[in-house]
């Protein structure tokens, strides 16, 4: 039993510090899609395009789901929280404030969900997760504002980044109440959900402003919108909500919510790889600070079971 649970902490982990990989590395990949179509337009392909892709690996056999004689409420709480409205607050939300507004607002995504846990599980962190936490959270602050710092005071966009990290946390909650799913049939009702609302929602953006030929045709003449789409439908879609679906369920979601952080440390990696952007003293302390938190909230439960297996 003891065996059992360290594979599952071990995995959990793994799949949460994939997960975060997945989405940092999606950073690149959404710079160059923006230069060609809206915000909604690429949420729209990115979504339609994970639905299909599942459903293709459903109908071949290659991943089963089974949704017989299950109640589809708490999946369809879990799909309304993230992706729907968690989308709609990040994307209108940056798009109305400054970066650096709406990347101190989402760093607070991991002290909601504990907050959330907390709440509504009552599963309550440890101190040292606490703690971690909230060093990677200083981290994710240092490595934002070292960006430089600038206000928009637009009060609609602090409500929609307000909306996003309180669907997120709701979101990783219910993620763990949907303990009678798998991890691959919340994330394909999650890919549903996201292509139905957003879908709509690009093509209702194209009638009104007369470019639904240019929003259909979008990946047939532009290759670096292709490729965003691509990555960000299977990638950061399909297979990173499906092992954020699974660290959840295997570790929970204060543990999970700690590895937030690491997307941050990859997407300013991959900035300087592949867009040569500058990377400065403070955002290297920055992503040092996170390393140390994630480090924090993780090794001290390790120590914890190592301990308990021992005894």
């Amino acid at each position: 039993m003891n065996t059992r649970k360290t594979t599952s902490v071990i995995l959990g982990s793994l799949a949460a510090l994939g997960c975060e990989a997945l989405y940092g590395l999606s950073y690149i990949f959404t710079k160059q899609a923006t230069d060609a179509a809206s915000p909604l337009a690429l949420l729209g392909w990115r979504f339609l395009i994970a639905f299909l892709a599942l459903t293709v690996l459903i109908a071949l056999g290659i991943v089963h789901v089974n949704f017989k004689g299950k109640k589809l409420k708490p999946l369809l709480l879990v799909a309304i929280f993230d992706p729907v409205l968690y989308f709609i607050g990040e994307t209108f939300g940056i798009s109305n404030t400054t970066a650096s507004e709406s990347g101190v607002f989402l760093a607070c995504i991991p002290v909601a969900a504990l907050i959330a846990s907390a709440l509504i599980l009552h599963k309550y962190p440890t101190r040292m997760q606490v703690l971690g936490i909230l060093i990677t959270l200083v981290g994710v602050l240092v490595t934002v504002l070292a960006a430089g710092a600038s206000a928009s005071l637009s009060m609609i966009g602090y409500l929609f980044l307000l909306l996003a990290v309180v669907t997120y946390a709701l979101y990783s909650v219910y993620v763990e109440k949907a303990a009678a799913y798998t991890g691959i049939e919340i994330t394909y009702i999650m890919l549903a959900a996201g292509a139905i609302a957003f879908v709509i929602m690009a093509l209702i953006e194209a009638g009104l402003h007369g470019t639904m030929s240019n929003l259909i045709r979008l990946p047939v003449k532009n290759l670096s919108f292709t490729v965003a789409v691509l990555y960000q439908g299977i990638g950061s879609s399909v297979f990173a909500l499906f092992l954020s679906n699974y660290a959840i369920a295997q570790i929970g979601v204060n543990k999970t919510a700690s590895f937030i952080g690491v997307s941050t440390v990859v997407s300013i990696v991959a900035g300087v790889l592949w867009l040569n952007e500058a990377f400065s003293l403070p955002q290297m302390l920055g992503a040092m600070i996170i390393i140390c938190g994630v480090y924090t909230a993780n090794n001290t439960f390790q120590r914890k079971h190592k301990h308990v297996n021992e005894a």
